[in-house]
């Protein structure tokens, strides 16, 4: 079995669980990350694994059932917003002013490899259609 075929399955098995995620630990602490941005709602830290000269995720601190974007409901709008603001204030916090990506990765066939809501921010580089 090929390792792209594992993870998905991996990731698939740990959809919706409700059990604490690696973010979950960054928030409480537990895990070490390196922070860019907190507030009350959300925390802005560098991807361990950068796709990019610049790589940080935006993540809800509380997950409130917002395992990924297809879990969003009327009540999580607010949250979501907010979520973008500080996704384009952190990105011109890191220089990107000429550009960069949001990602999310939603679901099994997203590629989603942890169930709580994370935006990806990705620049400092020329980006390239299509994605993948």
């Amino acid at each position: 079995m090929s390792s792209e075929v594992e993870k998905a399955q991996a990731a698939a098995s740990g959809a919706d669980s409700g059990a604490p995620t690696i973010f979950d630990k960054i928030i409480s602490k537990e895990i070490p990350a390196q922070v860019i941005y907190e507030d009350d709602q959300a925390l802005a830290f560098r991807d361990i694994s950068p796709q990019g000269p610049v790589h940080f995720l935006v993540i809800p601190k509380v997950r409130n059932g917002l395992t990924g974007l297809s879990k969003a409901t009327e009540e999580h709008k607010p949250l979501l917003g907010h979520l973008l603001y500080v996704a384009a204030q952190v990105a011109k916090q890191e220089g990107l002013a000429k550009g960069y990506r949001v990602t999310i990765n939603d679901g099994p066939d997203g590629s989603q490899s942890v169930y709580h809501l994370h935006l990806h921010i990705i620049g400092g580089r020329q980006m390239t259609w299509p994605p993948g």
